[in-house]
């Protein structure tokens, strides 16, 4: 695992410091292939074509550079249809996830459907999600139902484009720094646009900047611990006609080029892990 350290302009004694206060366990932040249960992985449990994309989002090695711990307190927001939650459900086993998905009140018919089907999910599966809190995430009416200061890690997959289009992205990392603890870490995997694409062409084509999402999180108060490329993709040229939709799951656009944004793979991501600082207030 690539992975970008971001104390290099710090002494080593500062460094170290900062590394024991702010509660890091350096081994469990290596990348470690084997950090989730292999049993949880390869398990009948997860949905055979979610297991597919491991190739693609690195499950495993994603979450250990978050380093989320079975006994934390774990936020996913926006869980989908359940991609990571299938994951976290059983690696979070002392626990508490929270599975922040849309509002139940949503206008959106394809919000309100897609958390019944959520729901439904979860309820059909009670062994392996009968844990699982059910919250609400709505950046637009500034809505995180999780207790304020409570979380250990608040975790976003290829999320923040989505709430460019209400240009409400600097309220969900507001949020998100609340209901974290200080010391506490958000993680990001995100989509990633070439250096100095604009906002426009970011809102249009689902591809976003690292330096835009840094400065997301740093404007509501995180301090960038580290980058990694564990969710790189190079043969992603980003410029695809219908963004990044273009690419797999999705696939929209021209079916004749299918199999050519087949090979492709799944986009570039960036993957950042950002920090509340000790000693913060919500």
């Amino acid at each position: 695992m690539k992975t970008k350290n971001h104390f290099s302009g710090l002494s080593t004694l500062a460094a170290t410091i900062l590394w024991v206060v702010g509660g890091f366990c350096q081994a469990s932040l290596a990348g470690d292939e084997n950090f989730v249960s292999a049993d949880i992985l390869n398990g009948p449990e997860r949905t055979p074509a979610f297991v597919l994309r491991d190739k693609y989002r690195h499950p495993s090695e994603t979450l250990a550079f978050f380093d989320v711990q079975p006994s934390m307190t774990v936020v996913e927001i926006w869980p989908g249809s359940g991609w990571y939650t299938e994951i976290l459900a059983q690696h979070i086993s002392e626990g508490q996830l929270y599975a922040a998905h849309f509002a139940a009140d949503s206008e959106l018919k394809y919000f309100r459907e897609s958390r019944q089907f959520f729901e439904e999910k979860l309820k059909a599966y009670p062994d392996i999600y009968g844990d699982v809190r059910l919250a609400e995430f709505s950046a637009h009416t500034n809505r995180l139902t999780v207790p304020d200061s409570t979380a250990d890690r608040i975790l976003t997959f290829r999320n923040v484009h989505n709430w460019m289009g209400g240009g409400d992205e600097a309220k969900a990392f507001a949020l998100f720094y609340r209901a974290l603890k200080p010391g506490g870490i958000l993680g990001v995997v995100e989509h990633r646009a070439r250096p100095g694409t604009d906002w426009k062409t970011m809102k249009k084509s689902g591809y976003m900047t690292e330096a835009y999402v840094i400065e997301l999180a740093e404007q509501a108060g995180f301090v960038l611990d580290a980058s990694s490329e564990i969710n790189a993709n190079p043969a992603d040229t980003t410029d695809h006609p219908k963004g990044v939709w273009t690419l797999p799951p999705t696939l929209r656009g021209d079916k004749s080029q299918r199999q050519q944004y087949l090979a492709i793979g799944e986009s570039d991501r960036m993957t950042l892990r950002f920090r509340k600082p000790l000693g913060s207030k919500p």
